[in-house]
């Protein structure tokens, strides 16, 4: 599946932030307007130490405008990302893209490590939409919790350690750096998942394609669940479509849609103050017996059982 990202904020003396309220409680933290320090304003990243002052802002439920790094040098750190719990120990390290749903359920008393935040124009916008675009595909979860070589990860901490510098005095040509650091540091990660998925193993003739697909998906699931329709979009049959989903994802053209519309399902069961009803009908089902049944079919619980699961989940 596919990506579609506070507490007391007393402990920050400068910062004053706008939220903005997605459903319900959940709130959206924006980077510009956390403003440690004078220099804050004028610049597109943050680097902080991962320390419980700085967690306590991550305790609940919520989404940011931009990314979210943790690397973990000591200790372990659990979170909680959309429907996955993920435990981290030293050596590891998670990306957490924009308008990913997570939150920090525990730490232990010895954790150490840093967190980096920037915007999402810093990196993503020219690499990941050209050279880069077939790494992209699901590059959202496969990077949500990542281990690196005692070598690698030794090098992202250095290069870490530089963009702090960078950050506590930062120039015009200073803040340069910082981006080319923290590119190296994605960079690094991206490689390191490089073979460890379907999609990223090996340069194939049809990935175009199943990059192509995938977008398509995430722009029009609520409206086209039928594989006929993004075959037609591909240009391509839907006996081609199953054969290259099939290589690249292990699993067929419908099991990809009603994936990502089990995705949204859980979001909004999970964060939002809708009524099933509401859902069912966001979604493009013709009514809530209709969200029912297919959530039936995929998870053998009903939207109810699955968002009791959920909250139970979220509230542990």
């Amino acid at each position: 599946m596919e990506k579609d990202i506070l507490a007391d904020h007393s402990l920050y003396p400068f910062f004053n932030p706008t939220f903005v309220v997605v459903k319900g409680t959940m709130k959206k933290l924006e980077i510009k307007k956390n403003i440690q320090k004078q220099e804050d304003k004028n610049l597109s990243f943050r680097v902080f130490d991962l320390s419980k002052d700085h967690l306590n802002h991550y305790a609940k439920p919520h989404k940011k405008d931009h990314f979210c790094i943790f690397i973990v040098e000591q200790g372990k750190l659990q979170v909680c990302i959309e429907d996955k719990m993920h435990w981290m120990k030293a050596g590891k390290i998670s990306v957490i893209f924009p308008e990913q749903v997570h939150f920090v359920a525990d730490s232990s008393e010895d954790l150490i490590g840093k967190i980096i935040l920037f915007e999402e124009i810093l990196f993503c916008s020219d690499i990941l939409k050209n050279e880069l675009s077939t790494y992209n595909v699901n590059l959202s979860t496969h990077l949500n919790c990542t281990v690196l070589s005692r070598e690698d990860f030794e090098q992202s901490l250095r290069n870490t350690s530089i963009i702090k510098e960078i950050y506590e005095q930062p120039t015009l040509i200073r803040k340069e750096q910082a981006r080319f650091y923290i590119k190296i540091v994605l960079l690094g990660l991206i490689e390191s998942i490089h073979g460890l998925h379907p999609v990223l193993h090996e340069k194939t003739a049809d990935q175009p394609m199943y990059v192509r697909f995938k977008k398509l998906l995430n722009e029009h699931y609520k409206q086209h669940r039928t594989v006929q329709y993004y075959a037609e979009e591909l240009a391509i049959t839907t006996k081609k479509l199953n054969s290259i989903t099939k290589k690249h994802c292990g699993e067929t053209a419908i099991q990809a849609i009603h994936n990502r519309i089990l995705t949204e399902i859980k979001r909004q069961l999970m964060f939002s103050d809708l009524s099933h009803k509401e859902i069912a009908f966001d979604l493009g089902f013709n009514s809530p017996s209709a969200l029912n049944k297919f959530v039936k079919a995929k998870l053998k619980e009903t939207p109810t059982e699955l968002q009791q699961e959920l909250a139970q989940m979220y509230n542990a």
